[in-house]
């Protein structure tokens, strides 16, 4: 187990709850995000062979983000140990994103209640991969839901895991993972090849936390009502291995049993018919307060998964 201190992890939650993310604070992802446009041609022009190319790119990038933070860590313990402490905390903070995850999804769910549907798709559209333009309601209801699902394994469990056992530097190493799986990780004309290695690598690092998530949303969600509980665990595990991809079905599936909604189906991305099975077919469709009381188990599973951490570091 890496030498992480078990404050580290906890003042970056707590500073992740307290602020999220400012708009005003340059956010690593950025950086990434810009990386990933400048480098993918130039591995395009090398390597002509788009799966090699996609290969040596995708190692390339997520190797470069975990030796620099690895260096920068480094580097600030020869200066001051307590400096480097202060720097790990910064880096896993912006590791998380539970926060701005739960106001992104509220100002859906704000909108939609306060302007109506095309503006509430607005906002929708910042924060899922979906073509919004054909939702209904209940259509970005369940968009929004899914959304936190998904992203409480992505957005805020998958790091801290991955910290947990490789350090700080492996968890800003998924960011570059989880970035490039959403900008090169589609199954398409122009990416089914070179984001082929991104996608995998994305599916592998979410594999174990996507399965932790459905215990740890199932206690989260007995603190509604027990047999909540039970059902985000029966559900999570049942459903959760019909979805398309390997590893979101399971939280969404378990939001589906905690909040008793139905959730899944077919959705367009990218202008193409991606057909996915429903999750908790039993239940009804959402109400536009099931995003809220979404968003409440998301923090409460966060919640949880830091006092899990503390416990296991201490």
């Amino acid at each position: 187990m890496p030498d992480l201190k078990w404050y580290i992890i906890f003042f970056a939650f707590v500073l992740d709850m307290v602020i999220g993310d400012p708009v005003w604070l340059p956010h690593p992802v950025v950086f990434m995000g810009k990386s990933i446009e400048y480098f993918e041609p130039l591995f395009r022009k090398i390597i002509k062979n788009q799966f090699f190319s996609g290969f040596f790119f995708a190692l390339s990038l997520i190797f470069s983000t975990w030796f620099v933070a690895f260096l920068v860590i480094k580097i600030c313990f020869v200066i001051n140990p307590a400096f480097a402490h202060i720097v790990q905390i910064i880096l896993f903070f912006f590791c998380l994103s539970a926060k701005t995850l739960e106001q992104a999804a509220c100002k859906v769910a704000t909108t939609l209640k306060t302007r109506g549907m095309e503006s509430a798709k607005a906002h929708l559209a910042m924060i899922v991969g979906r073509d919004v333009k054909s939702l209904d309601e209940a259509g970005i209801i369940k968009a929004v839901i899914e959304t936190v699902a998904e992203n409480f394994v992505d957005g805020f469990l998958s790091p801290l895991f991955l910290a947990l056992i490789g350090g700080i530097p492996c968890a800003v190493a998924y960011k570059m993972i989880n970035t490039l799986d959403s900008m090169v990780g589609y199954n398409n004309d122009k990416y089914g090849l070179f984001g082929r290695t991104a996608a995998k690598i994305d599916d592998i690092a979410n594999f174990i936390p996507a399965r932790i998530s459905v215990l740890i949303i199932s206690v989260s969600a007995s603190f509604f009502t027990g047999r909540r509980g039970i059902d985000a665990l029966k559900y999570g595990f049942k459903d959760g291995r019909l979805h398309t991809s390997p590893n979101s079905g399971y939280a969404e599936a378990s939001f589906a049993g905690a909040l008793h909604v139905k959730l899944g189906g077919p959705n367009y991305y990218n202008g193409i018919l991606v057909k996915k099975p429903y999750l908790g077919s039993g239940f009804k469709e959402p109400d536009a307060d099931k995003i809220n009381m979404a968003c409440d188990l998301m923090l409460l599973s966060s919640f949880i998964s830091i006092v899990l951490s503390l416990i296991f570091l201490l």
